[in-house]
Formats: structure tokens, C-alpha cells, sequence
């Protein structure tokens, strides 16, 4: 088996948010585009500082670039599916509660969708 083919498969909760993370700064692009690939070969848990865990099977990506610092939340399906949920650049040191709960209940919505 080839040990960096990928094993994982990244999709997308929506277009909508496919569009928001291909529109992020180059440098915070760059960055999840980088730890994307590395989920795809490694899994969804790269550790921290790049991954974190926010209980309940959710996560998020954490981006850090020159023009600042962005989050991307995330899921995992059954077949080695990992799900972006939603992305944003984060403005203030606090996650804001509107995009965790954003991220939860589109995390519920695909989980349901899989079972």
C-alpha cells in the first residue's frame, strides 16, 4: 500500500462553503489547502496546533497566516469521509457561539443524512 495515497476523502458541506474557503487570503489558503492534504493521507486528527477537538465529534481546522487566523469546523462520516462544515477568519480570540452553532447543526444535518 502506498503510504502517502490518500485514505481519506475531503467533501464539502455545501458548495457555499467550498466557495468560502477557496476565498480565504493566500496565506490562510495555502495553509488549509497544506493540512487538507495531510488529512487526506493521515486522517482528520493531525493534533494541535492544526487540529483541535471540540467534543461531540466535531473539529476544527486551525489556519494561521500573515493575514491572520481562520477556523474551518469539520466532521467525520463512516468510509474515511471528512466533512467541511464551515469556515470563517476569526476576528477576536473567542470563537463566537454563532459559528460553533452554525457548524453543529450542520454537523447534525450530515450525520443524520449518513446514518
Amino acid at each position: 500500500m502506498d503510504v502517502d495515497a490518500p485514505q481519506y476523502e475531503i467533501q464539502y458541506y455545501s458548495e457555499d462553503v467550498q466557495a468560502d474557503i477557496a476565498a480565504l487570503p493566500a496565506t490562510l489558503k495555502a495553509r488549509y489547502l497544506h493540512l487538507a492534504d495531510r488529512m487526506e493521507i493521515h486522517g482528520p486528527n493531525l493534533g494541535e496546533p492544526h487540529t483541535k477537538a471540540l467534543g461531540e465529534g466535531l473539529f476544527e481546522l486551525r489556519l494561521k497566516g500573515a493575514e491572520g487566523i481562520a477556523r474551518v469546523f469539520y466532521c467525520t462520516l463512516v468510509k474515511r469521509r471528512i466533512v467541511m462544515l464551515h469556515g470563517f477568519i476569526k476576528k477576536s480570540q473567542k470563537t463566537p457561539t454563532r459559528e460553533l452553532k452554525l457548524a453543529r447543526q450542520r454537523q447534525k444535518e450530515m450525520q443524520d443524512a449518513d446514518a
